[in-house]
């Protein structure tokens, strides 16, 4: 039998670089994780709950914070069981699974921040055909749309990755990456692969929202350029969480394709890790914060229904 065919698992090298500080670093994401969990799911409740926030605007939001749990959840529980692992191997079925939630998970994201520049744009440019363009049946559509074909791309990614015959199971990463499992493949017809994760992956997820968003950020400008005070603190108020979110995740997925492809070694390990995590960790704790701080609706609500919650306990009490 060829022993290409025979590896059923994969080694996280990364992780043997934890040592003593096992217990802190497991602690540390535990309640990373949590952060990310209770921020998240407290705004989607918030906006579930006060009908001020059924619009548009705000269920663009609500996907951007289930896709948040949905990324950090593809990551954080294995990295954590990893850390405290002597072994470190994930069997391959579950390091595909991690592939395709965490390739679905930038999808997503990218998918939702272009809508959303979109309906800021709209929002400031057309604002007196805001309510025709821009409607809640089709901001539902354009979110399971937006979905199902995410979920459908990584999928055909994918498909590609696991019929390659493997000769290597050693990742040096933290967590499993596609064009890392398609480089441990022994396989002649990997070009297929390699090819698709650049057109889908990189060309149709990645550079093709960040030119649609420059263009509606292009847009947006040159119409607070000529507009009034009102409509520069508008502008301000709505598009400076979506630019904080876009940079920032545009500079975590840069970092993983840089150091899937160049040797890290030479990067110290706590900042390897702490940037090898950033688009699963930070980025999901950062959006629920951004957006709840910065949006005074939001930011309203939440404080209404703290207060609504708090008098409840009061009034329990006595």
């Amino acid at each position: 039998m060829d022993n290409s065919t025979e590896i059923v698992s994969f080694v996280l090298t990364m992780y043997s670089k934890v040592g003593q500080f096992k217990y802190l670093y497991f602690t540390l994401a535990f309640i990373f994780y949590m952060l990310v969990i209770v921020a998240n799911t407290f705004l989607i409740f918030t906006i579930y709950v006060d009908r001020n926030l059924h619009e548009p605007m705000y269920l663009f939001l609500c996907c951007l914070f289930v896709n948040e749990i949905y990324g950090s959840t593809s990551l954080m529980p294995c990295l954590m069981a990893q850390i405290l692992s002597e072994t470190h191997e994930i069997s391959a079925f579950y390091c595909f699974i991690q592939i395709f939630n965490i390739h679905a998970y930038a999808g997503i994201e990218f998918g939702t921040l272009t809508v959303m520049a979109y309906d800021r744009y709209v929002c400031i440019c057309k604002p007196l055909h805001y309510n025709t363009i821009i409607t809640k049946r089709k901001a539902q559509i354009v979110i399971i749309v937006i979905w199902i074909v995410t979920f459908v791309e990584v999928a055909v990614l994918l498909s590609f990755t696991i019929r390659l015959k493997r000769c290597k199971n050693i990742i040096n990463s933290f967590f499993c990456e596609n064009h890392i499992v398609v480089e441990l493949s022994c396989s002649p017809d990997r070009t297929v692969s390699l090819v698709h994760d650049l057109i889908f992956g990189l060309i149709f997820t990645v550079a093709v929202p960040l030119i649609y968003i420059s263009y509606s950020y292009g847009k947006i400008l040159a119409v607070c350029l000529k507009g009034s005070k009102e409509t520069k603190l508008k502008a301000l108020e709505t598009c400076t969480p979506h630019l904080i979110s876009l940079i920032s995740f545009v500079f975590a997925c840069f970092y993983i394709l840089i150091t899937q492809r160049f040797d890290m070694s030479s990067t110290p390990f706590e900042l390897f890790i702490t940037l090898g995590v950033y688009s699963v960790v930070v980025q999901p704790l950062q959006n629920p914060l951004i957006y709840g701080l910065k949006l005074s609706q939001i930011r309203q609500a939440c404080i209404k229904l703290l207060k609504l919650k708090m008098s409840h306990l009061i009034s329990r009490v006595h």
